[in-house]
């Protein structure tokens, strides 16, 4: 691929010609297997012909209403889905083209909930370290991926930040077991120390994505930050936009943690990739005073509802709730993970492997015993790609995960309807390729 970075297009790569399923073919006829998803967001592979003839069928009637002259009924029947995923507290929701719009629009909708509730002085935001939002400047501004954010030092928003929450990487002198209640501790210190009243929200992700290699908060955190968001007045933000719709087991990340956000940010497996969606959903509680106040929402786009893309939505949440998917991806989720487990047991340089559902991160290290990653200048998460790509296998590899430049992690995260036999197929080519890299390297 000849790609010096995960952040930046390489000039030259191949062509794609098509997909079916889990399988991908360039214009040279040569196969791949998409293990993550590209980004973890085709959940139900390529070229799926009932989410296609839905496409169509939308196309031959009219692509978009847009969103101050019309409705639509494919927008009506997403908004539906989406309630009966999200459950009976989340409720309202501006749909967008993609993550990075979500987010925007989640921060939007906190800052204006606060505005119409006549809180001006609620201005600041809070999130992690070792974070990703997105990159239009405002989610890069609540980001903490150092490559991405470099080039724009200077021009974003003053974040508070608070450090990541990891049970394999836990604060200096803290034990695994003690990281969710002193990492929940350190909210609340921020928001006491900054003055809750200026403080209009906390985001975060639930399991942390591309910025740490998938790494889940553990137990009793989040309803931890729930308890403490509601203390001081402060909206809790909760960024799905890789984690959920079904991508962790369940249709919201953070039900498995038993809590509900005030706003939630989704996107990637709405739509599956077969358009571009994103949605930010919101409770009652912050529409109303949005709702009374300013009559609705003031955020969203020229293409905010698109018509075409909500078909392209309902058919894949459609799909997704008939053949039972999610239950599937939280079941065949731990077969994966101990499956990984057991191939990569031999090789000392896995130091973690960790998720939820169909949502994997792999990290390596140098020293299991230390946890002291491989030198950045190894480039090993590049290697591994470049690896797995010459190997017919698409995976999802980062770097810097532990202090912005160093530590290498690999995701896998493939479509919901993947069977036993293609997952054996992805495990079989991770092994020979982080091998073949790791050899490269000298271990």
């Amino acid at each position: 691929m000849n790609q010096s970075s995960t952040s930046v297009v390489a000039a030259r790569l191949p062509k794609i010609a098509y997909g079916r399923g889990l399988r991908v073919y360039d214009s040279q006829g040569r196969e791949y297997l998409d293990a993550s998803g590209g980004p973890a967001v085709f959940c139900l592979g390529h070229g799926h012909p009932e989410v296609n003839a839905a496409i169509h069928k939308q196309l031959a009637q009219i692509a978009h209403g847009y969103r101050y002259t019309f409705s639509s009924e494919p927008l009506e029947q997403l908004m539906a889905l989406v309630q009966r995923g999200c459950g009976a507290a989340l409720t309202h929701m501006v749909f967008v083209s993609g993550g990075s719009e979500a987010v925007e629009s989640s921060m939007k909708l906190a800052l204006q909930y606060h505005s119409a509730r006549g809180d001006m002085t609620r201005r600041r935001l809070i999130a992690r370290r070792r974070s990703w939002h997105g990159n239009t400047l405002g989610a890069l501004s609540l980001s903490d991926y150092r490559e991405r954010r470099e080039p724009f030092e200077g021009a974003l928003l003053d974040v508070i930040r608070i450090g990541a929450v990891n049970a394999y990487r836990p604060p200096m002198g803290v034990m695994a077991e003690e990281v969710a209640e002193f990492c929940a501790a350190e909210l609340e210190q921020a928001i006491i120390a900054h003055g809750p009243e200026t403080i209009a929200a906390f985001v975060f992700e639930p399991v942390v994505g591309s910025a740490g290699g998938v790494v889940p908060a553990p137990p009793g955190y989040a309803a931890r930050v729930r308890q403490i968001c509601d203390r001081y007045g402060v909206l809790m933000v909760a960024d799905e936009v890789m984690s959920g719709v079904g991508r962790c087991g369940s249709w919201r990340a953070l039900a498995h943690d038993d809590v509900v956000p005030d706003i939630m940010a989704i996107a990637k497996g709405l739509a599956g990739g077969y358009m571009p969606l994103g949605a930010a959903v919101y409770s009652e509680q912050v529409a109303e005073p949005i709702h009374s106040v300013h009559g609705g929402p003031l955020t969203g786009h020229t293409f905010t509802g698109h018509t075409v893309a909500c078909a392209a939505g309902v058919a894949v949440q459609r799909i997704i709730e008939r053949d039972g998917l999610i239950t599937m991806v939280k079941q065949r989720g731990e077969w994966l993970k101990s499956q990984l487990r057991e191939m990569l047991s031999d090789e000392p340089a896995v130091g973690d492997i960790r998720g939820r559902g169909y949502f994997i991160g792999i990290e390596l290290v140098a020293d299991a015993a230390t946890k002291i990653p491989f030198p950045p200048e190894k480039r090993l998460y590049l290697k591994i790609r470049d690896q797995a790509f010459a190997c017919g296998l698409i995976c999802y590899p980062n770097g810097g995960n532990v202090d912005g430049v160093s530590g290498d992690t690999v995701i896998l995260a493939p479509p919901y309807n993947s069977s036993e036999a293609e997952l054996t197929e992805i495990i079989g080519r991770f092994q020979a390729s982080l091998r073949a890299a790791l050899a490269q390297i000298g271990r």
